[in-house]
């Protein structure tokens, strides 16, 4: 049998939803996007260097059927995870914009719609302009099998110059039927010139059950505008999760992402940040927290198209048990971005000896006055800060517990956002046995010289 023929024979592709008609050009996207995966199906094929080190056999053999579009079970899940407060709280349930349960009261300045409303309304230029502008389908069929199910989604527009004080929290659940459930989410984000925002993705489900996410986000931002991005993966340790997040941003725009990981079986995130204008800064820190035999893949570029643009990446993974981690970053410098100030750091603690890292940050230069690093380390707690510490009266399961989570409280104090930093250090608190009021309280800068 040739390898082709075992591939297909091995593989079930989901089940494709019968979906509401849709204007043309939704249509033509939903096509093209079909088109796309039937004829690269899932990318299994070992000679694909993007997928290699992540085994998708879990996902490629089961037979996924589409979600049902709304249940109580994703209300009940954004009562237990929205934010409260003064936050934006909106719903997306197995990939459908929900505003019966979302935010009613907005801020000037601020739209949000389903995709469906927004691409046959009077924002539908715009939304024509940029749905499928960054994540391109035919560079990964995970995008394509999304596109192929545009259907509900979220599009949040910022107007000019607009300042949104509140954290704007989406939170994607997910609430599988009895079947074997995929969800399509799919968010687009226009920010304009001069606009500022922080935007909270919360992804959950039942902490129970076998589901697949499938996401997209896209983010386009004008010039001078700031963008505060959180990532949030709370979901089963039963489930899959496979996002693209794909950004570009103008002349002298902020854009802070930060990706934790704390849920799924399987999870895949790939971020794309192009700086696409002079004085742009790009900052990009992450944070894996997994045990047992999760396995977490991190595919990050930072393109620097334009000179004078600083950008900072600072990733760190806590593997225990039998999970495992990929980093792999790279760091892209136009021959024209002259005067870039490019640093990336991958760093791991491995709890036991069964745990495993792969770690590739990479730099592709093309540019000659350009100020670039990287670097990687991985390895277990050092020996000499137990020692160090159990000679201050702590004993070494102390020592041991307040290592780790110092470890990870590196990023977790850079996150400006209070109830997504809380619940990561609460996360960390139960996972080391320490106190739930334990807190490193100091908040740190991008450009910390300790973490970079």
């Amino acid at each position: 049998m040739s390898a082709v023929a075992e591939k297909n024979k091995q593989s079930k592709k989901p089940v494709m939803a019968k979906l509401p008609a849709a204007t043309g050009w939704v249509e033509d996207l939903r096509r093209a996007g079909r088109a796309i995966f039937d004829a690269q199906g899932y990318p299994t094929d070992s000679k694909i260097e993007a997928w290699r080190h992540t085994n998708i056999r879990p996902i490629v053999e089961t037979e996924w059927h589409p979600a049902v579009a709304d249940s109580s079970a994703a209300a009940d899940l954004f009562k237990h995870y929205a934010f409260g407060g003064d936050a934006i709280e909106l719903l997306i349930s197995n990939g459908h914009y929900q505003p019966a349960h979302s935010s009613k009261s907005l801020p000037s300045g601020l739209i949000v719609q389903s995709l469906d409303e927004a691409a046959s309304g009077p924002h539908a230029e715009i939304v024509k302009t940029h749905l499928g502008s960054r994540a391109k389908a035919d560079k990964n069929p995970f995008v394509a099998l999304n596109q192929a199910h545009l259907n509900g989604g979220l599009f949040i527009h910022i107007r000019a110059g607009a300042a949104i004080s509140q954290p704007i929290h989406v939170v994607i659940a997910a609430s599988p039927d009895e079947v074997a459930a995929i969800n399509y989410p799919r968010i687009l984000i226009v920010v304009e010139n001069g606009a500022h925002a922080t935007i909270v993705e919360s992804y959950v489900g039942p902490q129970k059950g076998i589901y697949f996410t499938n996401a997209v986000t896209e983010i386009i931002a004008g010039d001078d505008a700031v963008i505060d991005h959180y990532k949030l993966n709370q979901e089963s340790r039963e489930a899959y999760h496979i996002a693209t997040m794909d950004v570009i941003i103008g002349r002298a725009t902020q854009f802070i992402s930060h990706s934790c990981t704390i849920g799924s079986s399987i999870t895949r995130n790939d971020l794309n940040v192009r700086l696409n204008g002079e004085h742009c800064f790009g900052l990009l820190n992450g944070l894996v927290l997994i045990g047992g035999t999760q396995h977490v893949d991190y595919h990050t570029l930072l393109e620097h198209a334009y000179p004078n643009c600083p950008s900072y990446e600072l990733y760190k993974h806590v593997l225990d048990g039998k999970a495992s981690g990929i980093f792999k970053g790279q760091i892209f410098v136009h021959d024209v971005a002259q005067k870039t100030d490019a640093k990336q750091s991958s760093k791991t603690l491995l709890l036991s000896d069964d745990a495993q890292m792969n770690s590739q940050p990479a730099l592709e230069i093309y540019a000659d006055d350009v100020k670039c690093t990287h670097g990687s380390t991985t390895g277990p707690i050092d020996e000499a800060s137990l020692f160090y510490m159990e000679t201050r009266g702590l004993s070494r399961e102390q020592a041991r517990q307040l290592l780790i989570y110092a470890f990870a409280a590196d990023v977790t104090r850079r996150i400006k956002v209070e109830p997504v930093r809380a619940r990561l250090e609460s996360f960390m608190a139960a996972l080391q046995g320490l106190p739930q009021d334990f807190r490193i309280q100091e908040l740190a800068s991008h450009d910390d010289d300790a973490v970079y």
